[in-house]
């Protein structure tokens, strides 16, 4: 059987009924004999010439007074149409996803190429990420979709994985949506935008 008929059976199976999660991996520190021999500053210089593109993902406030949560995010990728799944992937330090972590769902904003100084709002820590910046609630979840982003992906959390130093976020698309129009979409490569 092919790959093709090996995603139709998984397909079909798993649209039998709900499917078992699987235990929840014990968080840890990586330990030195499961590090790899390579370089982290040259690991960053290779992997940067894989140009990304630039997010904020957003959820909203969760407590009274509280102002929403958001970070900029260049690890966003499509995971799957059947069901619609998406993923982005935090630092295990964030301190912005613990908020987006207790509201449970979360809207992807893209950016345009002329949102950098947006993105770069987003991307400091301990700011008012939302001040000056204008939004309306996604429709599903309530999340801040971002004024003058190209497309949002509106969310519920659907799962969370370890990968190393970072996790991640599997969401279930819930709603979604695309501006009109031909604007390039904002980029990041070698350390710097497009």
């Amino acid at each position: 059987m092919g790959h093709a008929g090996a995603a139709a059976v998984a397909v079909r199976h798993l649209r039998a009924g709900p499917v078992e999660p699987l235990p929840r991996p014990e968080l840890r520190c990586v330990r030195e004999d499961e590090r790899a021999p390579v370089d982290q500053g040259e690991f960053r210089r290779v992997l940067g010439n894989f140009a990304t593109g630039l997010t904020v993902v957003t959820a909203p406030a969760t407590a009274p007074g509280e102002s929403p949560a958001g970070f900029a995010c260049q690890s966003f990728s499509s995971l799957s149409l059947d069901p619609p799944l998406v993923a982005f992937m935090v630092g295990r330090t964030s301190t912005t996803w613990p908020r987006i972590a207790a509201a449970g769902v979360f809207c992807v904003n893209v950016l345009g190429a002329g949102q950098r100084e947006l993105c770069r709002a987003f991307a400091v820590s301990g700011a008012d990420k939302f001040a000056g910046v204008t939004h309306d609630p996604a429709p599903i979840s309530g999340a801040p979709r971002l004024t003058g982003a190209l497309a949002w992906i509106d969310c519920t959390i659907h799962a969370v994985h370890t990968g190393g130093d970072h996790l991640i976020v599997v969401g279930r698309v819930n709603a979604l949506g695309a501006a009109d129009g031909d604007e390039a979409p904002l980029l990041f490569h070698r350390g710097r935008f497009l």
